[in-house]
């Protein structure tokens, strides 16, 4: 944990808000990171938006003695949660990954936590806030002259557009939903095999593909049909879906097919995408980037080989992934709410 002993220095803090963590990073007034490592506390999003807004209390008051720093310092709050959720933080009328309790649907988070803690809030939803950073990290001194597209995927796939630096947040907040993006799906599917549906209810869309929950509800079930002797079939659904980029990772057939067809989902996304931002990368985060170094190498290559490009936009384009993953929303919010300020 790295310390700041100047108190004159302002601070503004990220925050990420997940499912199970929310953890939380400072950035100072002059762009420095002051946190090397993970803060994090139980994100207690299950318990609703008054348990949630007192767990981010709790984490920023981690966050500050561990570096020492005075709340007085602290500027302003940068704050991410999962989408779908406008730009001004109120979660979709739908409900939205991790928060669908009724109580959430509609809930202006960001208000939530500006008035309970008092101090500026600004807020991205964790694609967003995971894309900028990435952004930056790629791109360094040149990030304001390039843009990305980025997809996370995790429980459900985060996602975000950055043109010249800037987060592409559209009329309402909705732009970078990428993962509900319907994809011809029939390109990647087996024969036989079901159209996997979104936990929002589209058929076909990225998310039910390069999703844990894709995994977990259609690709997984599939394939132990194919592999009826398959160690996996000895476990519950939940913990077998987890545990299938172990698998990946040891060379196991059936685990590199439903990668296979994660990269595959992803390319045909950064293919719709080359169509209509033309960015200078493709970058590619979540859990398969945690994962051993030469199976998250092989996922890129075939995210990669899944992408259609034309040849002017190939010749200078990259793939790459997204660095500090635990990290990158906490940090991406804290640029956004420096940027604001």
């Amino acid at each position: 944990m790295s310390t700041d002993s100047s108190s004159q220095v302002k601070v503004v803090l990220g925050i990420d808000v997940g499912g199970t963590a929310t953890n939380a990073t400072v950035l100072d007034e002059h762009g420095t990171f002051l946190v090397d490592g993970m803060v994090e506390v139980p994100s207690r999003v299950t318990e609703g938006p008054a348990a949630a807004e007192q767990a981010i209390a709790d984490v920023i008051a981690l966050v500050l003695s561990k570096t020492g720093i005075d709340r007085g310092r602290v500027l302003a709050i940068g704050l991410d949660t999962p989408g779908p959720a406008n730009a001004k933080g109120v979660i979709s009328s739908l409900g939205a990954t991790n928060f669908s309790d009724r109580e959430w649907w509609g809930y202006d988070i960001r208000a939530g936590v500006e008035k309970h803690l008092g101090l500026p809030t600004i807020y991205n939803n964790d694609g967003n806030a995971a894309a900028l950073y990435a952004h930056r990290q790629l791109f360094g001194e040149h990030q304001y002259q390039r843009s990305s597209v980025s997809a996370i995927v995790g429980t459900g796939l985060g996602a975000g557009v950055i043109e010249n630096g800037e987060v592409v947040v559209g009329s309402a907040g909705m732009a970078g939903e990428l993962g509900h993006i319907r994809i011809p799906v029939q390109d990647l599917l087996a024969d036989g095999q079901p159209v996997p549906q979104c936990n929002c209810g589209l058929y076909g869309d990225v998310e039910s593909v390069a999703s844990l929950t894709g995994i977990r509800k259609s690709l997984l079930p599939y394939w132990l049909t194919q592999y009826p002797d398959h160690p996996l079939h000895d476990m519950p659904i939940e913990k077998a879906a987890k545990a299938v980029r172990g698998y990946g990772e040891n060379g196991d057939e059936m685990a590199l097919k439903i990668f296979d067809q994660q990269a595959y989902a992803l390319g045909l996304l950064f293919t719709i995408a080359s169509n209509f931002t033309d960015p200078h990368a493709y970058l590619v985060g979540g859990g398969v980037i945690e994962a051993a170094p030469g199976f998250r190498d092989w996922f890129l290559d075939k995210v990669a080989v899944h992408t259609s490009l034309r040849a002017e936009s190939a010749a200078v384009a990259q793939f790459a992934l997204v660095t500090d993953l635990d990290m990158a929303g906490a940090r991406g919010a804290a640029l956004a709410a420096l940027h604001a300020i």
